[in-house]
């Protein structure tokens, strides 16, 4: 047998992580690697945060799982706090961002059925952007990678260029639905929607009885410095898929709606036999208690604020190989010039270094660090990244 015990999907590297403490992760021989990835912006609150394990420990040692046939009073207090800080009136827990994708889309679709249109199916998405891996998240990009040889896809779909708002507007038909995207896209290269485009998508939907649909897997719960990133343009969503840092590194989704958005969402059109277990009730809370807090996110703005101003020091000093910062908060990225491919540079850094990040689209090296780092994070991370452009060899080209 040649096939490794693991499905061969991931190009796993040569990091391998036995404990995490704070900002930082061990490997079997006890090197140590600065995380500015957070597990590709889960970790918000770092490794083995202590309000974290004792949340586990201590519901772990309670009351693990039940059914959702029967009451589960630590949902239904953590999801009030959780819909207090939102628009939203009601929402799905799930164990995944996929999974919240899903429960959005299906939402959509089944608002118009409800309404007595269920020809009104059609979601408009954008391109560059990444909802997850299911069959109906892969239809909803144009990104190949993702799509080939999973033909065919779940119909119903229309992919446009993004922050193109006209063409938005002209793909409106008697079968949409409504539009769904990321309001800052992360895997796609860390590229915010315009205001104009966002608030623009907002005024198409009030217009023409459309959902619109965000989805803030990585760019919500405190990422960009607001609780969620489209508190930033004055408008709110219909439908919204949230994970990653909700659970900080325990798996944990939501999917959150307004009243009227989920009015189709009756007994009997979505299920997850995992999703809302009290152990993940539990995180949850925990993390909210934290995060949730305007102190820690006025943190998350100014630390973000100095990451970035660092980064963009670092530009001048390696022109030949850096070209710009992108980026809110503490999701950033630096976009390399060309001849200079991401993925390689953080290789690099990952093994020349020991720091950690994540290429993204366009290639841009993401920088998506614990929430809480401090100062002294941020110093070790330029010199670790001002280090690796010194000793990184650059093509002719670049």
């Amino acid at each position: 047998m040649t096939i490794t015990p693991l499905m061969p999907v991931y190009p796993r590297c040569g990091v391998r992580p036995v404990r995490g403490e704070g900002a930082y992760l061990y490997g079997e021989r006890g090197e140590a690697y600065l995380d500015m990835a957070a597990g590709i912006a889960v970790n918000i609150l770092g490794h083995s945060h202590p309000a974290v394990v004792k949340a586990i420990a201590d519901q772990a040692a309670t009351l693990m799982h039940i059914s959702n046939l029967y009451g589960m009073p630590l949902g239904e207090k953590f999801a009030e706090a959780l819909l207090a800080k939102t628009f939203a009136d009601t929402l799905f827990f799930t164990n995944s961002g996929t999974e919240a994708v899903e429960c959005a889309i299906k939402t959509a679709r089944r608002y118009h059925y409800a309404d007595g249109h269920p020809e009104r199916h059609r979601i408009i998405t954008f391109s560059n952007a990444f909802h997850g891996r299911t069959m109906g998240a892969i239809s909803a990009t144009d990104q190949p990678k993702m799509r080939d040889g999973f033909e065919p896809l779940v119909p119903g779909f229309t992919v446009l260029p993004f922050n193109d708002l006209e063409a938005a507007k002209a793909a409106i038909g008697p079968d949409a639905a409504g539009f769904m995207l990321e309001t800052v896209q992360g895997e796609g290269g860390i590229l915010a929607a315009t205001p104009e485009f966002l608030k623009g998508l907002r005024q198409l939907c009030d217009e023409h009885g459309l959902l619109l649909i965000l989805d803030e897997v990585q760019c919500g719960y405190g990422r960009t410095g607001a609780f969620f990133a489209y508190e930033h343009y004055g408008i709110e969503p219909d439908i919204m898929a949230v994970a990653k840092g909700i659970g900080a590194g325990f798996p944990l989704g939501a999917c959150l709606a307004t009243e009227k958005a989920a009015r189709g969402m009756v007994i009997g059109t979505h299920g997850s036999t995992y999703g809302g277990n009290p152990l993940a009730m539990a995180v949850g809370q925990a993390v909210l208690d934290i995060v949730g807090t305007d102190e820690f996110l006025a943190n998350v703005r100014a630390v973000g604020d100095r990451m970035r101003g660092a980064l963009e020091q670092l530009i001048p000093n390696h022109d030949h190989l850096f070209q710009e910062v992108r980026g809110i908060g503490l999701m950033l990225g630096i976009k390399l010039k060309p001849g200079a491919e991401a993925r390689a540079f953080v290789g690099h850094l990952r093994d020349n270094h020991g720091l950690l990040t994540v290429a993204g689209g366009d290639n841009v090296v993401r920088i998506l660090p614990p929430l809480n780092i401090n100062d002294s994070h941020i110093a070790e991370c330029v010199e670790k990244l001002s280090a690796g452009a010194r000793s990184f060899p650059v093509p002719e080209a670049a």
